[in-house]
């Protein structure tokens, strides 16, 4: 059983405070990840769960058992780091076999060699010529951040314990390891706890997400509810490529009729009906509207008078899209636009809204109010 719970964990170094009043329960079997910018506290958590880091406050479990005082060697975790960590005069075998040949967890000759060659078919490594005798000098980053996945694996632990595991790989190998991580996590069948900042990971890889911030959790759920239903301004703007576009507009009423009027426009914003009823019901009047790049149409051309104009202030051509950022009234929007697009500074563009998939906010505490359809995402 490998459920980890967190209860009222307080982590201080001096007088800064790492990780404040935090609570989790990770389920057994669980991909669970911790989520947020740097300096929020998921790497502390992460040290405070493996028993390197030590909390002030709080209890953990691991199981069904408190394990603030036991040391790391006898939790049953098993830990990656960024910087990979490998023993540079080891081998590949070696480096996998460490953890074996420990006094703690020591295992005769040809368990090792069964449960090294397991782990390096489960890495795709198989096939890489003379990988057991190389050094980690002679592999690539990619190759030692298996292994050093590889040695955390080969050992079966309770808990596997990642943090950032990927990130010094480049664009493409990363997305292939994302997939492969999530693969080998089904069949090594036990519960991870990774961390990461980067967002496409996050969304690809967890069960549940817990966003972090000033060593606090800001929301605790799934992919789709940290996109479609952000509990805030803050989680909003983590999620998505390009991020998304959040500008303040002033909520108006006329015959029963709920719109926006925003960016200095006398073109009014109306939401759909369902979003319309939340808020006039939110008790405020300055909302906070969030439209995502792929949610922006535009055109170079005007076509009628229900646009917002605006002029084009930068132009990216990033591959398989164009961001465009426009500025509308000193406002800039970014929009994701398909790779045939082109367009030149200061060109008149000319803008319409999906209203459908925009996000409301309270303008004063930038909390999440309501969008339409919200229903199909909680």
């Amino acid at each position: 059983m490998a459920r980890i719970q967190l209860e009222n964990i307080t982590k201080k170094y001096k007088e800064k405070i790492a990780v404040n009043n935090l609570s989790l329960d990770i389920q057994d079997n669980e991909f669970f990840v911790l989520f947020g910018p740097a300096g929020a506290g998921k790497t502390t958590t992460l040290k405070v769960i493996a028993g390197i880091e030590f909390p002030q406050e709080g209890l953990i479990k691991i199981g069904s058992e408190i394990v603030n005082l036991i040391e790391p060697m006898h939790r049953n975790v098993s830990m990656v780091f960024e910087n990979y960590a490998l023993y540079p005069h080891l081998s590949v075998f070696d480096n996998i076999a460490f953890p074996l040949r420990s006094k703690l967890h020591r295992k005769d000759e040809d368990y090792i060699k069964t449960a090294i060659e397991k782990v390096i078919k489960t890495l795709n490594m198989h096939k890489v010529e003379g990988i057991y005798q190389r050094k980690p000098s002679q592999l690539s980053n990619g190759q030692r951040q298996r292994v050093a996945i590889g040695r955390c694996l080969v050992r079966e632990p309770t808990v596997f314990l990642m943090d950032e595991p990927l990130a010094h790989l480049d664009a493409k190998l990363r997305h292939f390891m994302r997939g492969e991580l999530k693969e080998m996590q089904s069949a090594f069948n036990t519960t991870t706890i990774y961390v990461t900042h980067d967002f496409m990971e996050a969304m690809s890889l967890a069960d549940r997400i817990a966003v972090m911030n000033n060593g606090q959790i800001e929301q605790l759920g799934t992919s789709e509810q940290m996109y479609y239903t952000p509990i805030n301004e803050f989680v909003a703007r983590l999620f998505g490529e390009p991020e998304i576009n959040i500008f303040p507009s002033e909520l108006v009423s006329e015959n029963g009729v709920v719109s926006l009027r925003a960016l200095g426009q006398n073109v009014p914003l109306v939401p759909g009906a369902d979003a319309q009823a939340a808020l006039k019901t939110a008790g405020c009047t300055q909302i906070d509207v969030g439209i995502r790049g792929i949610d922006v149409m535009f055109s170079f051309d005007k076509k009628d008078d229900s646009s917002l104009a605006g002029t084009v202030f930068a132009f990216e051509p990033i591959g398989n899209k164009v961001i465009i950022t426009v500025d509308v009234a000193g406002t800039h929007l970014r929009i994701a636009a398909s790779n045939s697009t082109t367009a030149r500074l200061d060109e008149p563009v000319y803008l319409k809204f999906n209203m459908k998939n925009a996000l409301y906010f309270n303008g004063a505490t930038q909390a999440f109010i309501t969008r339409s359809g919200i229903e199909q995402y909680r």
